[in-house]
């Protein structure tokens, strides 16, 4: 087995760090999401004026009429979308999966750090172990309800 020289100070250390970038990364991409949400409001469409909002079978509703219930929604005039605002939704729907990766890897390297440590605090060297390889291998799940020996 390897032999391991942690410092819990140096670890806790580098986690509040790690932690500051991770709310910073959160940060940027919400202020992304925001921005492109926003830009496609903007947009407008290619849709003339009064055509861009139309109503379902093309039913017309007396003035401040909104319907109730489970189907009200679909009742809720339509607005239309633009090319502009498609491809926005698009970009950011195929990068989804890459975002959530990211933030992923960022949680579990920090919990697999912490827990670690902590279990090498313990003396626990097989859960600091098992510990390490459950945020190599992102098993969040693990991660999660991870504990070594009870006491």
């Amino acid at each position: 087995m390897a032999s391991w020289d942690i410092q819990p100070q140096g670890v806790q250390g580098q986690l509040k760090v790690v932690g500051t970038h991770a709310e910073d990364l959160g940060e940027a991409l919400n202020t992304l999401l925001a921005d492109i949400q926003e830009a496609a409001q903007a947009a407008g469409t290619a849709v003339p004026g009064t055509q861009a909002t139309t109503s379902p079978n093309g039913l017309m509703a007396a003035s401040g009429y909104k319907p109730v219930g489970p189907v009200a929604p679909d009742l809720l005039p339509k607005t239309a979308t633009g090319p502009v605002a498609a491809a926005l939704v698009e970009y950011v729907n195929g990068r989804k999966k890459g975002m959530k990766a990211m933030a992923d890897r960022c949680q579990a390297a920090v919990w697999g750090a912490a827990k670690a440590t902590n279990e090498y605090v313990q003396g626990d060297l097989e859960a600091a172990k098992n510990a390490q390889s459950a945020a190599h291998a992102v098993r969040l799940g693990a991660l999660k309800d991870f504990g070594g020996k009870k006491k």
